[in-house]
């Protein structure tokens, strides 16, 4: 077991290939790589999708959260480094539960524990908090794969 670490804003953007507006992660509390992570969105009104996911009622939509607790998982599986030309993809979804609505103005602390890793293959327990409530989780499989491949 590693020592556990922080990851700022600027090497999620090394490690992820996502940018604006489809960044979901503003900053990793607490890494121990291969084995558990713990991340944080902050969710503003000023998030695109608010203006029509419900604009007199706000709610980041769920697949947002599940995007977001994947982009989570990704940062565990490339804790260290990506490799140029690798990608992560999405490869599959089971349990999801939606308990908790998230509004402009939570915190989303997103947790991703590596179950299962071996051949690009990983599979994850994932579940999303506000204010220590459960907001979401799942268990996801995501897959890395050489861009073009």
């Amino acid at each position: 077991m590693g020592i556990p670490i922080a990851i700022d804003i600027n090497k999620i953007l090394k490690l992820l290939p996502h940018r604006y507006p489809f960044l979901l992660v503003d900053r990793v509390l607490e890494i121990t790589p291969r084995e558990t992570i713990t991340a944080l969105k902050n969710v503003t009104m000023n998030e695109p999708f608010f203006q029509g996911h419900f604009p007199e009622f706000p709610v980041m939509p769920g697949v947002l959260i599940i995007e977001a607790l994947a982009q989570t998982a990704a940062l565990l599986t490339f804790s260290e480094e990506r490799a140029e030309n690798a990608i992560y993809y999405f490869a599959g979804i089971d349990g999801a539960r939606f308990k908790k609505l998230v509004l402009p103005g939570d915190q989303l602390i997103m947790t991703a524990k590596l179950e299962r890793g071996r051949a690009g293959i990983c599979k994850y327990a994932v579940r999303a908090t506000v204010d220590g409530d459960i907001a979401a989780e799942a268990n996801i499989t995501c897959a890395v794969r050489t861009k073009g491949a």
